[in-house]
C-alpha cells in the first residue's frame, strides 16, 4: 500500500495544503518517512489524516465558485466501529460546506472495504447538499463496497457511479460529466 499515491496530474492547478478554505491548509509532507498506517500497513506520506484510523484522503481539487469538491480516498470505510462518516463529515465536508462546497465527488477505487452503520450522517449530508442544488457522487468504489452501499440502503444519498477515465480528464471536465450523469439519472 506504501506506493499507492493521491492522484498527482492535478497539483499544478490545486493543492491542499496551500488553500486557504481547505481544512488541510498548511499541511507538510514528507517524500521519505511513511509513518501512517492502515492497519499493519504504511500507506504514501501524501494522503491527508483526517481523525479516521483507517481511511485517509486527499482533496485533488475544489472549485468554490461551481461549488465541488473532488476528493480521493484511500483505506477500509469504516462505520460500524470507527463512526468514519461522521468523522468525515465534521472533519472535511463541513467545512467544505460551509465555503459553499455543495457537490461531493469521492473517488474510492482505493477503498477496501465498507463497513455501514446507520444512515443518519449520509440521510443528514444528502439533505444539507440537496437544499443548495447539490450531490455526492461516489466514484469507482470496488463492486463489493457498492453491493455494501446498496445493502445498506445508502444509494438513496449517494450516486454510485463508474467514470474508468476519470484520470484523463481535467477537474472542471470531470465535474460537468458527473454532473451531467446525475441529471440524467434524475430526468430518467
Amino acid at each position: 500500500m506504501h506506493d499507492i499515491e493521491p492522484f498527482y496530474n492535478w497539483r499544478h492547478l490545486y493543492t491542499s495544503e496551500d488553500d486557504p478554505r481547505s481544512p488541510f491548509l498548511g499541511r507538510e509532507y514528507s517524500e521519505f518517512v511513511f509513518s501512517q498506517t492502515v492497519y499493519n500497513y504504511y500507506i504514501h506520506p501524501q494522503w491527508d489524516e483526517f481523525g479516521s484510523r483507517t481511511l485517509y484522503m486527499k482533496i485533488l481539487y475544489a472549485d468554490y465558485d461551481q461549488g465541488y469538491a473532488i476528493i480521493e480516498l484511500l483505506g477500509e470505510w469504516n462505520d460500524t466501529i470507527e463512526n468514519d462518516i461522521q468523522t468525515l463529515r465534521r472533519e472535511v465536508t463541513d467545512v467544505l460546506y460551509r465555503e459553499n462546497i455543495t457537490k461531493f465527488i469521492l473517488i474510492g477505487e482505493n477503498v477496501l472495504n465498507f463497513h455501514s452503520s446507520d444512515d443518519c450522517y449520509y440521510e443528514e449530508w444528502f439533505q444539507e447538499t440537496e437544499e443548495e442544488g447539490g450531490w455526492i457522487a461516489m466514484v469507482n468504489f470496488p463492486e463489493q463496497s457498492q453491493h455494501d452501499f446498496k445493502k445498506a440502503k445508502l444509494h438513496r444519498f449517494v450516486q454510485l457511479l463508474d467514470i474508468v477515465h476519470w484520470r484523463t480528464l481535467q477537474p472542471h471536465h470531470l465535474f460537468q460529466l458527473v454532473d451531467d450523469l446525475l441529471f440524467k439519472r434524475l430526468e430518467g
